[in-house]
């Protein structure tokens, strides 16, 4: 009989981008992950297949899952089947915390994906299983997934501030709270420094010496606004965890992981996300 290691916790999506690096994360602090994706058998959506048996003696669960989509109906239907079906398949092992991944500014800015989010929190909430959210910004991957969107020789970039966040930070403050008692809201996560995506992105295809015609452009009315705005940023005097690696630092070293043939995970199953 295999002996146990420290805490059995279940990663929701742990073969994307975040779900890897919080796979990692429970291996080195000496935790025991389980992946739940339909690679192993489980099925997050359709009523929760293989859940039950995936969550026998688990303690807690990270729900990093995603789905890509700009539609409010897709992603609405997505987050609310998924985080039923883990809460109450976690109601039923006995899991004693529910750790979700959410974003910064879902709440003041009206995309059809964020609604999404906001429907996924509010599940959570109403859910029988303690909770914790953890908002955190974009990835500094954002500005390739915006990039690797749109086809050659165009590059089409929203205008949008953000304050990006390594997804390796991301994970470690995850399973710090998986591995602590509920706290509900968790204070907002975000990058060292605020940057336009723009700019990210024109500094990505200098790295990558890739020219194409960057075309800005500011998504209409209130959701425009909030996005050129302070909208997907940490609330202003807001105390809350700053991660250390900068765009440029992390620009550096994926380029460098991309020219020696190591895979830096791009996108990933839950990549972010706007």
């Amino acid at each position: 009989m295999k002996e146990r290691v420290g805490m059995r916790v279940a990663v929701a999506g742990g073969t994307g981008l975040v779900g890897r690096y919080v796979v990692e994360e429970l291996v080195a602090a000496g935790q025991e992950p389980v992946v739940l994706s339909r690679s192993r058998g489980v099925d997050l959506v359709a009523g929760g297949a293989g859940l039950d048996a995936a969550l026998d003696g688990v303690d807690a669960v990270v729900d990093v899952s995603n789905v890509t989509t700009t539609s409010a109906r897709k992603a609405v239907a997505f987050f609310d089947a998924v985080g039923r079906n883990l809460l109450d398949a976690g109601a039923r092992a006995g899991v004693r915390h529910h750790v979700v991944l959410s974003i910064v500014g879902i709440d003041r800015v009206g995309l059809g994906y964020y609604r999404g989010k906001l429907r996924q929190e509010d599940v959570v909430r109403g859910g029988p299983v303690p909770w914790s959210v953890l908002r955190a910004t974009q990835f500094h991957e954002f500005a390739e997934q915006t990039l690797d969107r749109v086809p050659k020789p165009l590059a089409v970039v929203p205008r949008m501030r953000t304050q990006p966040v390594a997804a390796g930070e991301v994970a470690q403050h995850l399973v710090k709270l998986a591995l602590g008692p509920a706290q509900g809201m968790a204070p907002d996560l975000a990058g060292p420094r605020v940057e336009q995506l723009v700019d990210m992105v024109r500094r990505l295809l200098r790295a990558r010496h890739e020219r194409r015609l960057v075309l800005p452009v500011r998504m209409p009315g209130a959701v425009g606004a909030a996005m050129t705005g302070d909208g997907q940023l940490p609330v202003a005097g807001a105390v809350g965890p700053r991660g250390g690696q900068t765009f440029d630092a992390w620009l550096a070293q994926h380029v460098q992981r991309v020219q020696h043939g190591v895979s830096g995970g791009s996108a990933g199953g839950d990549g972010r996300r706007g």
